[in-house]
């Protein structure tokens, strides 16, 4: 699968349309070109965008990781799965967000922007993304500490 890269300027009309970046519709599996996973991010004001697939692994992931039989387990996985929820993409390549999910994730002006995350990209407002980012310093040291324990282990 190709990955998601980049960050790419959108804006939501009045419906709450929003047009995903061709670059990232080209990218979607052949067969899944109709439709995304999106669910909100559980640390984040944005929304996280799956190809079908990409969605089905992660819940596969998830759910070998619980005990069926743990109630814990077994709410971690329904509250997971449960605030998900399909998008159709139309045959001009939009996909619609209400204003309930516009407004959760503090789009302001109708500017989003899609962030690629390898194999699934996110929707952020445009002022939300730009607050939440590292600066700088902090993702030059936070970058080289992770490099830096990858090739320790190994």
């Amino acid at each position: 699968m190709s990955t998601f890269i980049g960050k790419y300027e959108g804006k939501a009309d009045i419906k709450g349309r929003i047009f995903i970046p061709s670059v990232y519709r080209k990218l979607l599996p052949e067969g899944e070109k109709e439709r995304i996973v999106m669910r909100k991010d559980a640390e984040n004001d944005c929304f996280i965008l799956y190809p079908e697939s990409v969605w089905n692994k992660k819940v596969e992931d998830l759910n070998s990781k619980l005990d069926e039989w743990n109630p814990t387990d077994a709410l971690l996985l329904m509250q997971f799965v449960s605030d998900a929820e399909w998008l159709d993409i139309d045959s001009q390549g939009r996909v619609l967000l209400s204003r309930k999910h516009l407004q959760m994730i503090g789009v302001e002006n109708s500017e989003v922007l899609f962030v690629g995350m390898m194999d699934k990209f996110a929707v952020w407002s445009k002022t939300r993304y730009g607050n939440a980012k590292f600066s700088t310093v902090e993702f030059a040291n936070l970058l080289k500490e992770k490099m830096m324990k990858k090739i320790m282990i190994n």
